[in-house]
């Protein structure tokens, strides 16, 4: 039997399977920074404000001097942010900041309503700034919608990786188990801090001519394996073009075969919450009348305010990877001095 159940073309934001909302994969090539951390060339022609135009390889976003995702809320659902290679400088309406990237993930559980912004500085003034990162929303289930908001940082460090027997295949658990590896722990209140929701992120590379089996997973599990990066790839007998996603059986192993280049897949896979969904922009929730209240309670609270004196702030360029959490407890890695905005 073929664990196959369908082939999906991805195209953004890549659909999720209930527990998950969408994803996004943003790979920009972006030049020197300039003071600002913004690009050197400058943005001129450019619809700033709303440029996802890949001009020259890279886009500002919603960013105007610095590319990026100013100031902007969440209510519902939570965003896990994994950064492959460059930096977010992340701030929110709680008066929470980081910057991370690297390999690092951030897990906001953003429940009750939050306001956050996520920065793209370009931190190079003399060489290029690559940028890789997966955005995946994932839902809460109804009784954690209206739960604190709360940020957990998932250090690249911290974050396992498991090699194959034969070294040609890497996986790295972001989320979940495989065999006797834990990911690090997501916030409390999320859906994957349930064993039971039988939850994983993964990123798996093979490479080439590797063979792997994907194990099995629980009955019930929603189980998706997008391919992003690589030439010819064979998932169960099936050869797939780069950026498909194939929804697999749960209950079955999957034979993953590199056939060219290395390869890359993200697997996303839990448990469904099974509960309706209704989605407005930056607000997920369980009816359409939850929907207005959000945005009734926005424009009342604007979820704490914003105490920042910029919509889109980033951080020192000589700033280390770090977190300052809302209760002024400090995450710093690589003993590099802080130096915030």
């Amino acid at each position: 039997m073929n664990s196959v159940l369908e082939l999906v073309p991805l195209s953004m934001p890549w659909i999720g399977l209930d527990p998950f909302i969408f994803t996004v994969h943003h790979v920009d090539h972006y030049p020197a920074g300039n003071e600002a951390q913004g690009p050197q060339p400058g943005v001129a022609g450019r619809q700033i404000g709303a440029d996802f135009s890949y001009r020259d390889g890279w886009s500002m976003y919603h960013g105007r001097q610095v590319p990026g995702f100013p100031q902007h809320p969440h209510r519902g659902f939570e965003t896990v942010t994994v950064v492959r290679r460059g930096f977010i400088d992340h701030s929110d309406s709680l008066g929470a900041t980081a910057r991370f990237g690297q390999g690092d993930t951030q897990w906001l559980t953003a429940g009750a309503g939050i306001q956050h912004s996520e920065m793209f500085p370009l931190i190079d003034s003399e060489g290029a700034n690559e940028l890789e990162l997966f955005q995946i929303w994932l839902n809460l289930p109804p009784r954690q919608k209206m739960v604190p908001p709360y940020f957990r940082m998932l250090w690249s460090e911290e974050i396992p990786t498991v090699l194959s027997a034969d070294g040609q295949t890497s996986i790295d658990i972001i989320a979940g188990r495989f065999e006797d590896h834990r990911a690090p722990a997501p916030p409390p209140d999320s859906w994957a801090a349930r064993d039971s929701s039988a939850l994983g992120i993964w990123l798996i590379r093979l490479g080439a001519g590797a063979t792997w089996n994907l194990p099995a997973t629980h009955p019930g599990v929603n189980r998706m394996l997008h391919f992003f990066d690589g030439t010819d790839v064979a998932v169960d007998g099936h050869r797939i073009a780069l950026n498909t996603g194939a929804r697999l059986r749960p209950d079955l192993a999957t034979p993953l075969t590199n056939h060219g280049s290395p390869a890359e897949f993200l697997l996303l896979q839990g448990q469904p919450i099974g509960a309706p969904v209704f989605q407005m922009g930056p607000f997920v929730m369980n009816s359409p009348e939850e929907i207005s209240q959000a945005v009734l309670d926005y424009r009342q609270t604007q979820f704490g305010g914003w105490p920042w004196l910029s919509t889109e702030p980033v951080h020192d360029r000589g700033a280390g990877r770090f977190a300052i959490h809302a209760d002024g407890r400090l995450e710093q890695r690589e003993g590099v001095p802080v130096e915030t905005a």
